[in-house]
């Protein structure tokens, strides 16, 4: 008779195997192109380069001095210098929403986010009620601001003449909102403002110089 194997030797082997991991927490601490100095789940900071992987199996896909594009199981996310998202295994678009934001000296809070796909560099502003762009920011991203309607806009320099648009997507880190509401300056301004229309789309907390945005819905 064939001698049957032994249950608890092949528990043993289940048991002793290391779990599959599902989720990560990356975070980008320098940028240069081609490359960046990646930490996963706090370990020690590496150095990769574009098409590389982590031994913990974060790849970077593209790196420039404004971001890095990284993929872990599937997912892929665009993170700005200093900045961490957990990301889980599956398609783009899908996880858990998490996504953290480092102040800089002045205690302002500078993200690059993507905009109907193409990138955009961000201030967290939770004065704006609206996420706000200059004209240029908008042509270049292709949103055809002339056709929303027109709109009148407070400022530090005065009432400028602005449009309404909606946003088809803004992505922040490991966060993507659709149909957002936007506002289109045609005064130049320094840099887009990540204002309300999207941040009340996440629970937002802040714990000395670390700002913590989850996806609400």
């Amino acid at each position: 008779m064939k001698a049957m194997p032994d249950i608890r030797a092949v528990a043993a082997v289940f048991l002793c195997a290391p779990l599959a991991s599902h989720a990560a927490e990356v975070t980008v601490n320098g940028l240069f192109p081609g490359k960046a100095i990646i930490q996963v789940d706090g370990g020690r900071p590496r150095t990769v380069a574009a098409g590389e992987t982590t031994p913990e199996g974060v790849k970077l896909i593209s790196a420039t001095s404004a971001s890095a594009v990284v993929e872990f199981q599937g997912k892929r996310e665009t993170i700005a210098p200093g900045e961490g998202t957990r990301m889980r295994a599956g398609s783009p678009g899908t996880g858990v929403g998490v996504t953290t934001l480092t102040a800089d000296t002045s205690g302002h809070f500078f993200t690059t986010g993507t905009v109907n796909g193409l990138s955009l560099r961000l201030m967290v502003d939770t004065g704006a009620s609206m996420v706000v762009m200059s004209a240029s920011d908008a042509r270049r991203l292709g949103i055809r601001y002339l056709q929303g309607e027109r709109a009148a806009m407070q400022t530090a320099n005065g009432i400028v003449r602005a449009h309404r648009v909606k946003l088809d997507a803004i992505t922040v880190g490991a966060i993507t909102a659709h149909n957002v509401d936007a506002v289109v300056t045609e005064t130049e301004q320094p840099i887009a403002l990540l204002g309300m229309s999207f941040l009340n789309r996440t629970e937002m907390r802040r714990d000395g110089d670390v700002m913590t945005l989850t996806r609400r819905y």
